[in-house]
């Protein structure tokens, strides 16, 4: 039996259109209002029901867990099709008859005609569980018998079916309402997650990736035909070879400025990490004048000069790493000279304390200067004025805000990163892991971006590919290779 949609892991396409629920929302009215009625419940039970038999197909017992609303409506119909091809689903409803939106309704009736078993508390043992409890539009968290049922599913060792949402995650942040997810649970091969009709930006950012486990996605036979809230960067090509007549000139110059008393290694790493990713030269500005001849000696292919003897005005600047409170004096100059620049750690800090660095730097844009900001989710709550919390309850609208209030490129860095800009959608990064989270990895990222967009027209492609670029090596690392640290992260940058 075949759905009138493939369901489809995400790895056959570079880029995914992510929608809000409101976008969603209204996708969903305009293929109700073309469609026969019950139609697209029926089509999402089946791609369900399908799914399930795909992660899972020696599974017999199968509780699904249904909710009051749609989603529930979802988790029935696919019971339905379980029941029928030899399983034994086991559904247990929040739902009251008389009560359910009209479509679940319908699907309830339709499991207890088909003989659907249905039973008042989870069972004790089960081969799959399907959560089908809360959708999309859910903003609270769960609690009473939904939060029982949710903690029995998390903490089983079956394999997990979410259906369009985990219930406890918010489709448009990815912020996680439910119980804390335990580090047994966190990114479990055995959770699973299918999104209905669009895919949702919180699937992949902030707690999204730990909650949803592999994405799978099935739009229903429906076209969506909208402009997507976000995209999903999955993979990217490979770039282009290098024409034989080409010299050093022909890729761009990088001028790494940071590394202050005790922090030389910042400025080396993003110095490192910018020369194997493809700049022409690379020269560091250091702050640590005694830390000179040791850098030259271990890495001679980097041109160590002094901070105020770099040309800003023709190289790409990378500004920060390391720094410390010595970096604040050499900002206005550099917030002022610069052609292209790359702010990070101590940078984004001075410039988050002085509102006359802020100006500066929002006069750049005025002046055609591009400008890439490189904030963790502390420094982009220092630059908003506001907490960490702030800033993770909502991840693309504080990278959007940042990117409009200061006309850069912004990096919000973190599970799911993501690049906004004031002319583009916001992109979510697919790559990387909890591999990265470790000292230095981020004045990796800074050099690699510097040296992307040293050789790059467009200040917004060239970050975004150096971001995939720098969680792609994550994503790789072999499980019996070294740990990976930031040095090693510099020197297998491609």
């Amino acid at each position: 039996m075949k759905t009138v949609a493939l369901t489809q892991t995400l790895s056959s396409q570079a880029t995914w259109p992510l929608c809000s629920v409101a976008q969603t929302q209204i996708i969903e009215l305009g293929a109700q209002a073309a469609l026969p009625t019950h139609t697209l419940m029926q089509r999402a039970g089946l791609a369900t029901a399908q799914l399930a038999l795909a992660i899972a197909p020696h599974a017999q017992k199968i509780w699904i867990a249904c909710g009051p609303g749609n989603n529930g409506g979802d988790g029935l119909e696919a019971a339905i099709h379980l029941h029928a091809w030899g399983k034994h689903p086991i559904v247990t409803w929040l739902g009251q008859e008389g009560h359910a939106p009209a479509d679940a309704q319908q699907a309830w009736r339709r499991a207890k005609h088909a003989g659907v078993t249905f039973a008042e508390h989870a069972p004790e043992h089960f081969d799959l569980a399907i959560d089908a409890l809360l959708g999309i539009g859910a903003q609270r968290a769960p609690e009473g018998v939904m939060a029982q049922w949710l903690h029995v599913m998390q903490s089983n060792c079956a394999p997990l079916l979410c259906l369009d949402i985990p219930t406890g995650l918010v489709a448009d942040t990815g912020e996680w309402l439910g119980q804390p997810l335990s580090h047994s649970t966190r990114g479990q091969p055995q959770r699973h997650t299918l999104s209905l009709l669009t895919l949702k930006p919180g699937l992949f950012t902030a707690d999204g990736q730990d909650a949803a486990g592999q994405v799978w996605f099935n739009h229903l036979g429906v076209d969506v035909g909208t402009t997507p809230t976000a995209w999903l960067q999955q993979n990217q090509a490979p770039p282009a070879p290098r024409i034989q007549n080409s010299h050093k000139g022909s890729f761009g110059d990088v001028a790494v400025m940071g590394g202050a008393p005790g922090m030389s290694g910042a400025a080396v790493l993003a110095a490192v990490a910018a020369l194997h990713g493809g700049a022409g030269r690379v020269f560091v500005g250091l702050l640590d004048s005694e830390a000179k001849h040791a850098i030259t000696a271990t890495h001679p292919s980097l041109m160590v000069r002094s901070p105020t003897a770099l040309d800003l005005h023709t190289a790409t600047v990378v500004c920060g790493c390391g720094g410390g409170d010595a970096i604040r004096p050499l900002l206005p100059n550099v917030l002022s000279s610069s052609l292209c620049l790359v702010l990070d750690a101590d940078a984004l800090n001075a410039i988050a304390r002085d509102t006359s660095l802020q100006e500066l730097l929002k006069k750049r844009s005025m002046r055609h200067k591009p400008t890439v900001l490189t904030p963790h989710p502390l420094e982009a709550a220092r630059l908003l004025n506001c907490s960490v919390k702030d800033i993770q309850k909502n991840r693309i609208h504080a990278a959007q805000q940042l990117a409009n209030t200061f006309q850069s490129v912004v990096v919000l860095k973190g599970s799911g990163s993501i690049v906004a800009s004031p002319n583009h959608a916001p992109i979510i990064n697919a790559s990387g892991n909890a591999l990265l989270a470790t000292a230095g990895t981020g004045d990796v990222l800074a050099g690699l971006i510097g040296a992307y967009i040293a050789r790059s027209e467009d200040p917004f492609s060239g970050t975004y590919q150096a971001v995939y670029v720098h969680g792609h090596i994550a994503t790789r690392w072999p499980n019996d290779a070294p740990a990976l640290d930031a040095a090693l992260l510099a020197a297998s940058v491609r």
